[in-house]
Order: structure tokens, then sequence, then C-alpha cells
């Protein structure tokens, strides 16, 4: 009896949630309802549930990405290619862009790394990079928002800049202060001129700058990727980066 009440919750909770998801697409005037119709009908097959969501999820996110991408081209590409809010380099009339939103903290930027450093090495001379500090310190913790601080005054020190951010995205565990710099005097950089640097109040502006920047252009998660002016979120491999690189 008691499997029947939880087959039966479970049955009634899928109609339900069917029922909504409909009403909503409607709403959105992603398709037309006769509304007993459908109403009786999606109660009677609650097994259509699973799929709705799918179906109404991917239409979700094709508005969202949309929307995005209109926000990002509002834009404009030389908003992503400032050097007062991204580390630039690569050839200025490069005919292929890259840029990406980044967390020193976020795993999916850690797990996009080894695509990420195959493509620089072999594409620093025909590709114009743009790395942008965007720490979520919501989802990350206070060692996101010190290492994207560290990687912007690290930037005074330029030719070691590169080493250093691959260094620190290299990480596994939850950055902090003893790693960040331990990490510094492994790519390099001068330590004591580093932490000088990052008391400039210019870091916290241009930290600020960058996260603006983010929410204008409608990146809310990391990585998230501009690639030859498209909008691309979340994690690449090298495939993909590659293949996606070529439109």
């Amino acid at each position: 009896m008691r499997d029947f009440i939880i087959t039966l919750a479970g049955a009634i909770a899928g109609a339900a949630l069917a029922v909504a998801i409909i009403f909503s697409m409607a709403q959105r005037g992603y398709m037309p309802i006769n509304d007993r119709q459908m109403q009786t009908y999606l109660m009677l097959h609650p097994e259509l549930a699973a799929a709705m969501m799918g179906r109404y999820q991917a239409m979700e996110d094709a508005r969202q990405q949309a929307a995005q991408q209109a926000a990002l081209s509002k834009q404009g590409q030389k908003a992503f290619f400032d050097p007062a809010i991204a580390f630039v380099t690569g050839p200025a009339d490069a005919k292929k862009t890259l840029v990406e939103f980044f967390d020193y903290d976020c795993p999916y930027c850690r797990a996009s790394l080894p695509a990420m450093e195959k493509y620089y090495e072999a594409h620093k001379a025909d590709t114009r990079f743009s790395f942008i500090e965007f720490p979520i310190q919501q989802l990350h913790g206070p060692g996101a928002v010190l290492a994207a601080k560290a990687s912007l005054a690290a930037r005074k020190q330029p030719e070691r800049w590169i080493a250093y951010h691959f260094r620190l995205l290299g990480e596994q565990e939850a950055l902090t202060g003893e790693m960040i710099f331990a990490d510094a005097a492994k790519a390099g950089l001068d330590v004591a001129r580093l932490k000088a640097d990052m008391a400039d109040p210019a870091i916290d502006k241009a930290l600020k700058d960058s996260i603006a920047l983010a929410h204008k252009s409608g990146i809310d998660g990391t990585p998230t990727f501009i690639m030859n002016g498209k909008l691309q979120p979340g994690m690449v491999d090298e495939a993909s980066l590659a293949d996606k690189m070529k439109s």
C-alpha cells in the first residue's frame, strides 16, 4: 500500500509539473494550448513530464543564450580587450580572438585548463587572447577573490603573467594565500613586489570593472568564452575548443 501511495504521489506530481510547464510554455508563446483537452491529456499521461521538461529547458537555454549574445554584441569586441580590465596578449591584428572569463577556484575553469594551455601554446602567434577575472565568491569562497587580485597585480610583471595564470588554475584545492604566493614564486614573480602592488586601490577598481563587464554582457558563470565574437559558456576540452575556434 505504501509503495502504491508513493507511486501515485509521483504520478500526480509529474502530471502537475507537466501542466505547469505546458502553461509556462504557452505563456511565453512557444505553443498554442486548448485548455481542457490539454489538461486532461497531460493528467492521463504523466510520463510526458520528463520529456517536456527536457524540451522546455532546451528552449529556455536557447532563449537565455540568445539574450546573452545580444548583450555581448551590445558591448562590442573592444570592451573585452581593454587592458585596464583584461590581460591581453597576441597580435593586435589577429583574425582569431579568444576571451575567457574565469575564476581561479572554479572546477570547470580548471577542467578547461589543459585545452586552453595547449591552444594558447599553439596559437599565441596568430590569436588575440583576453583573460578576464570573474571571481564568484558566493560559490568558491574568499580565495577566489584574493587570487583574482594577485592576478591583476601580476600584470605589472607581464612576462610572468601567463605562467602564473596557468599555475594558479592548475591547483586542485581551494586556494589560500599561502598557495597563491607560493605559485607566484614558482612562476618567477617578485612576490614582495606583487604584494605591494595588490595594495594599490586600482586593483579593486579593475576587479569591480571586470565583474561589471561580465554582468553587462549577460555573463553569469565561469568559465565563459567568447570565441571569435560568439558566446560559448561552459567547460571546453581540446577537441571542442579547436572546433569552435574554426568558426
